[in-house]
């Protein structure tokens, strides 16, 4: 009997004790190939070898290179005190970052020219482009700090202009509409409630539990920015999560086979599917109701510092962003309001008009 030996053939036993067959040949990209009992295994063992795609090889890092540098920068002390969240983001974009043609280029040769140039290859994508040079400026002004050259390239690259505010706020109607489909005491209802009445990130509401309820407080360390917040419950967030089991580890909990809590991004995927039967339409998220909750604290007449004693901001410049369109409404209606008061109003429309 005469054994043929299949070169770059793996087999792998997976987790249900199945025998699966891959081909996986050296600076190849892997293909899973059919059982080997199958007909057509041959074929199509013959076609993944005619068909496999090169991997992009990173550049080769050289002490002074940027790809050299995002190394560093990484292992600095700057950047491990950055939130975990913070981390994980940055680190995906340096990935992708240290896979371009400019990762070979040496820092000291960098000139704000060449940052223009490299951030307009995401003019398409303006917010992306942003970030790409928010990450070029952190890490050459740890380069400054460390040593690698005297000043920073970065130093008058303007950002991108961006068209649209990010996430999409969400309005009274369409919360309303969310309610009208998830009535209260189930899990989709909670999770809007948390949302909305503590205005936190996704990655901080699905932490939250028994054990962080306070004397009427929530509290919350924030996973992003580190800061810890108190926020009084609110009457609506009481009587939801009051239906909640004392014993469960957390308020939100996925609904599989063994219940465990939601990863944020799980937890975003679930969310967004409970809009969908929700009919809303597509774009809500759960950012959106952290601005509707800055919006409706705005509404009340809170001040900035207010809203970012619940929604733990930093600089008020971004509760200002979100609490605009609140703030434009209202001083209209007391400009126009200011109007009507005046003596001579109707003389003032005549000489307008």
């Amino acid at each position: 009997m005469t054994i043929i030996r299949l070169r770059y053939i793996h087999k792998v036993r997976d987790r249900y004790g199945n025998l699966r067959f891959y081909l996986r040949k050296p600076g190849h990209k892997a293909i899973r190939l059919p059982d080997n009992a199958d007909p057509t295994f041959l074929s199509a063992y013959q076609a993944a070898l005619a068909t496999t795609e090169i991997k992009p090889e990173r550049p080769k890092i050289g002490g002074d290179t940027l790809a050299g540098l995002i190394d560093a920068w990484q292992q600095s002390a700057h950047f491990r005190q950055l939130g975990p969240s913070t981390r994980e983001n940055y680190r995906r974009i340096l990935r992708r970052m240290a896979f371009e043609d400019y990762a070979t280029h040496k820092v000291a040769h960098f000139e704000a020219k060449h940052i223009r140039s490299f951030v307009a290859r995401l003019t398409d994508t303006p917010a992306a482009a942003n970030h790409r040079l928010r990450l070029f400026r952190m890490m050459f002004e740890f380069a400054v700090h460390d040593g690698w050259r005297d000043a920073n390239p970065t130093i008058g690259v303007r950002r991108l202009r961006e068209v649209g505010d990010g996430a999409a706020s969400w309005t009274d109607d369409q919360i309303s509409q969310y309610e009208a489909r998830w009535p209260s005491g189930t899990q989709e209802r909670r999770a809007l409630t948390l949302l909305l009445y503590t205005g936190q990130r996704r990655s901080d509401v699905v932490r939250m539990g028994w054990e962080d309820v306070q004397d009427g407080l929530l509290r919350v360390h924030q996973l992003k920015t580190g800061a810890v917040l108190m926020i009084p419950i609110h009457e609506m967030l009481l009587r939801e999560i009051e239906q909640c089991r004392a014993d469960a580890p957390r308020f939100l909990m996925s609904r599989e086979t063994r219940p465990r809590a939601f990863s944020a991004n799980g937890f975003y995927m679930r969310f967004v599917a409970w809009c969908r039967e929700a009919d809303l339409p597509a774009g809500l998220s759960p950012h959106g109701l952290r601005k509707a909750a800055a919006r409706r604290l705005a509404e009340a007449g809170c001040t900035p510092h207010q809203i970012a004693a619940i929604t733990g901001h930093k600089t008020l410049s971004e509760v200002e962003r979100y609490t605009r369109a609140v703030d434009q409404t209202r001083l209209a209606r007391e400009a126009m309001e200011r109007i009507a008061r005046v003596k001579h109003y109707p003389h003032f429309c005549k000489t307008a008009m």
